[in-house]
């Protein structure tokens, strides 16, 4: 790596060396606030992390395979220059056994059966439900299966992440997703950007995803009123149940989907590398770049 001439340093992963859809405009911004910014894969050994004044967690899609490098990498790094979203909650974030904190303390989380290594499994008696890993992303590792009918499937399914030592979230199956589809809430420094509709993922016993994820269909989306109010209150409930506040994050992600009764039920809380979908938003895309930007440039001084 040649000298740093930028102040800021935006984490990805080797295989989007180059960032997402995103990179583009939120580079852009930056450079319009005085603070120039290049990609850096976290995986480069060769990059000095302590010659930014700011590191970025993004596209690090590939976490997952080897979370425990990925947490060592964040605390690493915010011991020689700032980090965001800061390292404790990258650690928090990773593993989705949160959503159980999130849960007690009163949140409306989607209700979910914990299996860990040497644990039995029975599959489920009826309707459909989601198999897959605490620590994953993209949808990596994860499938719909249908109870009486992929019985088998689910089995081996489970056992095989507990076999490798994985935790296993076994979450019923919200079928408001197929015609409602996911409501992800975008925050940058901690208030509303915009939001986007997120079409469905997953069909019964696919094939697992190979990639890095899998491919979305997005919209840009006005959330209802409930909506904001639901992802409002899993934002200022992480001063009690996370290493640190919602007015610490640079970015978040709040996905919600409507449960039985139509009221939000919260499905993921991504602090670590969600897609912001910056180039989603329907009011104006330079202007969630704009919010995103700020929050970057006010963490790094």
């Amino acid at each position: 790596m040649g000298p740093v001439t930028a102040r800021i340093a935006i984490a990805t992963a080797a295989e989007f060396p180059d960032l997402d859809e995103d990179g583009p405009v939120l580079l852009a911004a930056l450079a319009e606030r005085g603070f120039p910014a290049e990609p850096a894969v976290w995986t480069d050994q060769d990059v000095d992390w302590s010659a930014y004044e700011l590191v970025a967690v993004r596209s690090t899609w590939d976490y997952q395979h080897h979370r425990d490098d990925f947490v060592r990498w964040a605390h690493r790094v915010a011991g020689v220059t700032r980090l965001v979203n800061p390292a404790p909650v990258l650690e928090w974030n990773t593993d989705k056994t949160y959503l159980r904190a999130l849960s007690d303390a009163g949140l409306p989380v989607v209700p979910t059966e914990w299996k860990v290594p040497g644990d039995a499994y029975t599959p489920r008696t009826q309707g459909e439900y989601v198999v897959k890993p605490a620590v994953s992303a993209g949808s990596r590792d994860t499938n719909r299966y249908r109870a009486g009918e992929h019985d088998e499937l689910a089995v081996t399914h489970v056992h095989e992440l507990l076999a490798a030592g994985r935790t296993v979230m076994v979450q019923p199956y919200l079928d408001a997703v197929d015609t409602a589809g996911e409501t992800a809430l975008l925050f940058s420094g901690g208030t509303f950007s915009h939001a986007i509709r997120k079409g469905p993922l997953l069909t019964a016993a696919m094939e697992l995803v190979q990639g890095a994820y899998k491919p979305e269909e997005i919209q840009p989306r006005e959330p209802t009123a409930r909506e904001r109010e639901v992802a409002e209150q899993v934002l200022d409930a992480l001063v009690d149940v996370s290493p640190a506040g919602r007015a610490d994050l640079a970015y978040a992600r709040v996905d919600l989907v409507p449960g039985p009764d139509g009221e939000p039920i919260l499905l993921e809380l991504e602090l670590t590398e969600p897609s912001m979908f910056l180039v989603h938003d329907a009011a104006d895309g330079a202007k969630a770049a704009a919010l995103l930007a700020d929050a970057l440039a006010a963490a790094a001084g």
